[in-house]
């Protein structure tokens, strides 16, 4: 079986209290945009006893056992009965770049599973497994423009708001700890609703909607900032840093066209 884990963008993220079990609750928009890994399994022969996992495309460094498709798959197995597994992942989506790759193929393993062996988890049932593995998980189980709040589990539709235009994602290179991210964001003060801000007009957001991890990120990469800037001279109606970076991506009514140095960053571009 053969599948397509998307990436995600935020649109907008607030930190809005620390948690007394160490999580953050967050509130954000998440949504799926065209860039996508390849992920494909099949059954074992009866003679393996362990899974098998091949990654290709982009190197993301990860150890067998930390990556996150072989501990959904483990996950899964220790409720359900999934066999052996061989697995071939093409990575596309870079890793520590707040688009939630990782977290994605974990998502699509299990749904993947989960319709291969007829095993009638439920949606619900799957996100449940999914929180585990990653606050940005269960997303991924039904990946719709999502209003996300507590860890970013508690998932409300809000429609397509961005249906028409295009986006460019650009990415330079660098991966940002999450944990650190965290480790160094302030809870926001901001009152305003995520929800009501995302169904103004795309071209008012610059003024109301912003990303809490863009200060550390700029601090520490200043070139991550001069994407964002860049995306803006370059006629974006909007631009942001995707979760805690280092992704830059910019929403413009048309097609613009990339030059010089911004091609070198260019990792998606298309209609959203």
């Amino acid at each position: 079986m053969i599948t397509f884990p998307k990436a995600k963008i935020n649109l907008g993220l607030r930190v809005t209290d620390k948690r007394a079990d160490g999580f953050h609750d967050i509130e954000t928009v998440f949504y799926p945009v065209g860039l996508t890994d390849a992920l494909e399994f099949i059954i074992s022969s009866d003679s393996v006893k362990t899974d098998e996992l091949v990654v290709t495309g982009i190197n993301i460094g990860l150890l067998h056992d930390k990556n996150l498709v072989i501990q959904a798959v483990k996950k899964l197995r220790e409720t359900f009965p999934v066999p052996f597994l061989k697995i071939h992942l093409h990575k596309a989506i870079p890793s520590g770049a707040g688009l939630g790759g990782g977290s994605s193929d974990a998502a699509y393993i299990l749904k993947g599973i989960n319709k291969c062996l007829n095993l009638s988890v439920s949606d619900s049932q799957l996100k449940s497994i999914a929180l585990e593995l990653g606050s940005d998980c269960p997303f991924f189980i039904n990946p719709v423009p999502s209003l996300a709040t507590g860890r970013g589990e508690i998932l409300k539709p809000v429609g397509a708001v961005l249906e028409g235009y295009y986006i460019i994602l650009l990415n330079p290179g660098i991966s940002i700890s999450t944990r650190d991210a965290y480790l160094n964001s302030h809870i926001s003060q901001s009152e305003n609703n995520l929800q009501l801000m995302v169904n103004q007009p795309v071209t008012e957001w610059k003024k109301v909607i912003s990303n809490d991890f863009e200060d550390y990120a700029f601090k520490l990469y200043p070139q991550i900032s001069d994407l964002k800037k860049a995306l803006y001279k370059l006629g974006a109606v909007y631009s942001s840093m995707s979760g805690s970076g280092s992704t830059v991506y910019g929403i413009f009514s048309e097609k613009p066209e990339i030059t010089g140095k911004l091609k070198n960053f260019m990792i998606f571009e298309g209609k959203l």
